[in-house]
């Protein structure tokens, strides 16, 4: 992105934020941004009402009793509206949904992909863990894992990995536990833990990689440096960090529509945090090498740094 580029999406974005000061306007932003997903969804074959009944069938109840945390205080920040749901991640809404909205999403990256985009750009960024990390990780953890999906795509690039999944949603959780013992294959691999990114309760230097997810775009600034440090703290020495998310340099934000940038701040309370964070400098200060930046496609970036191996 360039330097009149930045300033060029600084100031629609600024002009944005005054718009979605307003309740009413903000309502029918989410609404419309929610609308646009299900109807992409339609057209690429992801059946987002049928799909989203078929889980919500399920005994969801009885799988969040098993991973719930019920000691556990939320952060202020994520006590927030996320993607259009007013109760954010803590609803079954957003957690049956999440499936079939990253489908829709990332149909847009590849369109000859359709529904597969999602998968590819998975792909892409293991693609990249594959080539830079230059050990076979056996332990990962998950931050910000979701209802798993990223946890189950990495394992398919690492089988022989055990995979721990922290996320702050119950709701999600409750669905990673559920697919994760669907398929038989999963047994024994994978672990959830209700728990914030930051501060996880997960024994220090225990892990060979962590893996950031679509995560770090959806936090404040302060979150996501806290997040950086815990996981540098989870890592043995010359382990590694990544993360995979949308590249504040991309030229796709400097040139959006503004009513679609209106859409899509609408649901990411902080992008603007995400898009201003110098990431460079922040994995620095958490105590890690100087990281690479990846381009894995026309919008995201993949981000990977090594903790020393100094004690």
């Amino acid at each position: 992105m360039t330097v009149a580029s930045s300033k060029k999406f600084g100031i629609a974005s600024r002009l944005i934020n005054g718009v979605l000061s307003i309740k009413p306007l903000a309502n029918l932003a989410k609404h419309q941004a929610r609308e646009m997903m299900i109807k992409r969804g339609a057209k690429i074959g992801v059946y987002w009402a049928e799909e989203v009944k078929a889980l919500q069938e399920k005994d969801l109840e009885t799988e969040k009793a098993k991973i719930e945390n019920l000691q556990l205080k939320y952060p202020e920040y994520y006590l927030t509206s996320f993607h259009a749901y007013e109760k954010g991640n803590l609803s079954w809404e957003a957690a049956t949904e999440v499936e079939v909205a990253a489908k829709s999403v990332h149909a847009s990256i590849w369109p000859e992909a359709g529904a597969e985009g999602d998968a590819k750009l998975r792909e892409s960024y293991h693609n990249i863990l594959k080539t830079q990390i230059e050990i076979e990780p056996k332990e990962i953890a998950d931050l910000g894992c979701s209802v798993g999906m990223s946890s189950f795509a990495m394992q398919k690039f690492y089988p022989q990995a055990n995979i721990t999944g922290v996320d702050l949603s119950p709701f999600y959780l409750a669905i990673a536990n559920l697919r994760s013992r669907e398929n038989q294959e999963n047994q024994g691999k994978f672990k959830w833990v209700h728990a914030a990114a930051e501060n996880t309760g997960l024994p220090a230097e225990s892990f060979d990689l962590v893996s950031i997810f679509l995560v770090l775009h959806e936090l404040p600034q302060t979150a996501t440096k806290a997040v950086l440090k815990e996981a540098k703290r989870l890592l043995r020495p010359g382990g590694y960090v990544a993360f995979m998310d949308m590249n504040p340099k991309s030229e796709v934000y400097a040139q959006m529509p503004t009513y679609i940038l209106t859409l899509l701040k609408s649901t990411e309370p902080y992008l603007d945090e995400y898009f201003s964070l110098d990431i460079e400098q922040a994995f620095i200060e958490a105590g890690f090498e100087k990281p690479t930046i990846s381009i894995n496609t026309h919008r995201h970036r993949t981000v990977i740094a090594k903790s020393s191996m100094a004690k």
